[in-house]
């Protein structure tokens, strides 16, 4: 089974807790049940790995991507400034989709401008965990022959 590798970046493990007007009710376990489900519909396995600290997320995709056929992303606040995310994801060849729970632009003006989406084949925010639905089904029509 081919698989995809979901990624979540920094204060992501508090999800459920932290500003749910904004991050919704959901934790992270959910959003990678949700994420997992979707992509059994098409064959697909989930890696979910989570990290506050970016040279692990860094690690995480030099160490699993050489096994996926695309990446998932939500680097929180990373977003904002990763030039290292940003290269490393470059460096994996593969295809990545953005995904942000909130919509990061309604929020304050720093948070406008994303480092990492000229990396993606799209970005998608402010759909709450529907937006990994979305984001499932991205990769799939991207990967199709």
């Amino acid at each position: 089974m081919s698989k995809l590798l979901l990624l979540h970046g920094i204060n992501l493990n508090s999800l459920g807790k932290r500003d749910v007007l904004h991050y919704g009710h959901l934790t992270l376990k959910a959003i990678k049940a949700i994420t997992a489900k979707e992509a059994e519909k098409y064959g697909f396995n989930v890696i979910s790995y989570q990290s506050n600290h970016e040279g692990n997320l860094v690690d995480k995709l030099q160490s699993e991507t050489e096994h996926c056929a695309g990446i998932i992303i939500n680097p929180g606040a990373f977003t904002h400034y990763s030039y290292g995310l940003y290269d490393a994801l470059i460096d994996t060849g593969l295809p990545v989709v953005e995904v942000h729970l909130s919509d990061t632009h309604q929020r304050e003006p720093w948070r406008k401008r994303s480092v990492i989406a000229p990396a993606c084949i799209k970005t998608i925010k402010g759909k709450k965990e529907q937006g990994y639905r979305e984001a499932v089904n991205v990769l799939i029509e991207y990967l199709k022959p």
